[in-house]
C-alpha cells in the first residue's frame, strides 16, 4: 500500500472530483476488449446525461497499474474507477468469494439473472465497507483451461500441473482439488511465463485468451468452463460521495446502459473469439463436465452453514432447473 499511496501522487486524479469534474477510469485490458468499450459507452452516456458538465478519461492496457493496484487507488480516490474480476475482488470483500465457487451457476442466463436480483444488489452493496461503490456486474464468460502441453479432458489432466490463477482462494483450491499446482501470476507477466515454461497452462475466457495472445504459446483449449465469475465496475467510495445527487443518479443510468451493451458485446467477442483462437492452429475439446463437477462436490459442501455456502444456496435455488 506505500508502494501505490506513492504513486497515487503521480497520478491524474484525485479523491474528489474537483472543479474539473472528471472521473478517471482505468483497466487492464485493451482497446477492443468489450469491457473497454462498454466503458466507453458509461463515459458516452455520462457525457450526455450529464451535459457534458461530467467527463471521464479511460485508462487502458495496465497503464496505471496491475488490477489489484487499481482497486487499492481507487480506495484512496487516487482515480475513479476500475473493473476488477470478482475473483480479485474477493480479497477485499470476502462474499464476493461465493462467485469463485466453481460450476455455481448453469449458464450465462442463471448468472443474469442473480446479478440483477436482490442478491447481486447485495453484492455490490456491502463493497462500501472497504471505501468502494459497487456501480455494476459485466459478463466475464466462463474460465477454462488453455495448456502448452496437451488437452484437459478429465481432472486426472491437471495432476501435476502448474497452471496460472487470479489470487481466488476457491480457485486455488479449485485447481488444487484436480491435482495441480495454482500460482497467482499477474496477467501482463502471463505470456513471457507460459512462454518459458514457468507455468503450464492458465485458465480463462476466449477473448482474454485471444487479447492477450496466449494461444500463440498454448495450444490446446478445453472448454470445462469451471468457473464464471462476473467483473465489477467499482468506484472510490470518496469520489461517489462527492456526486450530487443528480450526478449519481447519471452515474447509474449510464452504468445500467454500460451493462447492457456490455453483455450484448461479450456474447459476439466469445463466439468470435473462439471461432479465431480454433483457426489458428489451436486444439479445441469439450469435456464432458461431470467428473469436474463430482471432483468439487465435497469442496463446495464443506462451505455450507458459512455465509458462502448460504449465499451459493440463495443462488442454486434461481437456477431453472431447481
Amino acid at each position: 500500500m506505500l508502494s501505490v499511496a506513492g504513486l497515487a501522487g503521480l497520478l491524474p486524479g484525485c479523491a474528489s472530483l474537483g472543479a474539473s469534474n472528471r472521473i478517471t477510469l482505468a483497466h487492464t485490458l485493451d482497446e477492443q476488449h468489450p469491457v473497454h468499450l462498454a466503458m466507453a459507452r458509461f463515459r458516452d452516456e455520462l457525457i450526455r446525461l450529464s451535459g457534458s458538465t461530467l467527463a471521464v478519461e479511460i485508462f487502458p492496457n495496465a497503464q496505471l497499474g496491475t488490477e489489484r493496484e487499481l482497486v487499492e487507488l481507487v480506495q484512496l480516490g487516487a482515480i475513479s474507477m476500475t473493473k476488477v474480476s470478482s475473483l480479485s475482488l474477493e480479497n477485499f470483500a470476502p462474499d464476493m468469494g461465493v462467485y469463485s465457487l466453481p460450476y455455481l451457476f448453469d449458464d450465462s442466463e442463471h448468472q443474469r439473472r442473480v446479478v440483477q436480483s436482490e442478491i447481486g444488489q447485495e453484492m455490490l452493496g456491502g463493497l462500501g465497507k472497504i471505501l468502494l461503490k459497487g456501480m455494476g456486474h459485466y459478463d466475464a464468460g466462463a474460465r477454462s483451461f488453455y495448456m502448452t502441453d496437451g488437452p484437459v479432458n478429465t481432472p486426472d489432466d491437471i495432476r501435476g500441473k502448474t497452471l496460472r490463477v487470479l489470487p481466488s482462494e476457491a480457485l486455488i483450491k479449485t485447481v488444487e482439488t484436480f491435482g495441480g499446482a495454482a500460482t497467482p501470476i499477474a496477467f501482463g507477466e502471463l505470456y513471457a511465463a507460459l512462454q518459458q515454461g514457468v507455468v503450464n497452462g492458465a485458465e480463462n475466457n476466449p477473448p482474454s485468451v485471444l487479447s492477450a495472445r496466449h494461444h500463440e504459446v498454448c495450444k490446446f483449449y478445453s472448454l470445462d468452463e469451471h468457473v464464471s465469475a462476473p467483473d465489477i465496475v467499482v468506484m472510490s467510495q470518496s469520489v461517489w460521495d462527492g456526486l450530487n445527487e443528480e450526478q449519481q443518479g447519471w452515474a447509474n443510468e449510464a452504468m445500467a446502459a454500460s451493462e447492457s451493451y456490455q453483455r450484448e458485446l461479450w456474447r459476439k467477442a466469445s463466439d468470435d473469439a473462439l471461432a479465431e483462437i480454433e483457426a489458428s492452429g489451436v486444439a479445441i475439446n469439450r469435456p464432458d463436465k461431470a467428473p469436474f463437477r463430482a471432483a468439487v462436490a465435497e469442496f463446495k459442501a464443506s462451505f455450507n452453514g458459512t455465509r458462502i455456502g448460504d449465499l451459493a444456496a440463495r443462488i442454486e435455488a434461481m437456477s431453472e432447473t431447481a
